[in-house]
């Protein structure tokens, strides 16, 4: 027998993560997640007013997570209440989830199997409100090179920096065939470096970490397969499970956003996307080149923006 349940659903809470089923919920029908995080970056320097207290002034909101992505989550909330009020095709989920930052297992990940199967989901990122139909992976690895200390006046001794300035130019020129319409080229970027303990003893290991973002034509695990074949040091990769993601151009939903002559693109910038196994789409107020800055800001006007158009595209969509 189908359930169906006219009452007014209470949130639920499973760690830091909340949300919210339709009232009017019936298991026949396809179900979509409308989902953004809650956490945010550190403040970074050179903020010029409180970080963490929202301020107002023509026409900006100011304050950490105010475009990455509070602007997001709350104007799909709001959708959320819009949609749900009216009969729709589809039951509707809200989920303000944690750890997106992190890329912590807290977060989405916790939560996903606590809700019933989800056969669509937005994912609310600051992307200007076009949809972002792709997006890359994300992979770090740790690498090591030994060497043999010594006194750094004398010539004896490994340097394990040297030994690793051939490796950082492995990197830095590392390329893979396979190359995505919509995200490019896989890419290895060196982020930080570590090595030596004192001035005048040569380092005896360097260690340092890669950031690898992939396509949609290679996984983590096979990327990484190919790094230790070539990389003539230890590497050990921290995680395979954010890999690159993608939704069908054919998709209702990217047709329906292509029909209001929004503009399909691929996004470099990871999201919780990585975490589900179900069609997601990245959409959302705000621009990501305003994310992790100083008196971070979204205009009111794009919240404004952004709800109107989720309830568009979400209104009686047909999946």
């Amino acid at each position: 027998m189908d359930r169906i349940f006219s009452q007014k659903k209470k949130p639920k809470r499973k760690g830091n993560n909340v949300w919210l089923l339709s009232g009017k919920w019936c298991d026949k029908k396809p179900t979509i997640l409308l989902n953004s995080h809650i956490d945010t970056v550190k403040p970074v320097h050179g903020w010029t007013r409180d970080p963490f207290m929202p301020f107002e002034e023509s026409g900006k909101l100011y304050g950490l997570g105010s475009n990455d992505a509070g602007a997001s989550l709350i104007a799909l909330l709001h959708s959320f209440f819009a949609l749900t009020s009216t009969y729709q095709p589809n039951n509707f989920i809200w989920l303000a989830s944690c750890e997106e930052e992190i890329s912590g297992q807290g977060g989405v990940e916790l939560v996903l199997s606590e809700l019933p199967a989800i056969d669509l989901a937005i994912v609310g990122e600051p992307t200007g409100m076009q949809p972002a139909i792709a997006e890359k992976g994300l992979m770090v690895l740790k690498g090591t090179v030994y060497g043999k200390s010594g006194h750094s006046a004398y010539n004896k001794g490994i340097n394990a920096i040297y030994k690793t300035i051939p490796i950082i130019n492995l990197f830095q020129k590392l390329q893979f065939p396979l190359k995505s319409n919509w995200l490019g080229c896989v890419k290895t970027t060196i982020t930080m470096i570590h090595a030596g303990i004192q001035h005048n003893i040569i380092p005896d290991i360097c260690e340092f970490t890669v950031d690898v973002r992939s396509n949609e034509y290679y996984t983590n695990k096979q990327l990484f397969e190919k790094i230790l074949n070539i990389c003539p040091c230890e590497i050990i990769a921290h995680s395979f499970r954010l890999n690159s993601s993608k939704i069908d151009i054919e998709n209702p939903l990217v047709k329906k956003a292509k029909s209001f002559g929004l503009k399909p693109f691929g996004s470099q910038t990871l999201s919780d996307q990585a975490l589900m196994n179900f069609p997601s789409l990245k959409i959302g107020p705000g621009q990501p080149s305003r994310s992790h800055i100083a008196d971070e800001f979204v205009y009111l006007s794009e919240i404004e923006t952004a709800i109107k158009l989720y309830i568009h595209l979400l209104d009686n969509l047909i999946l």
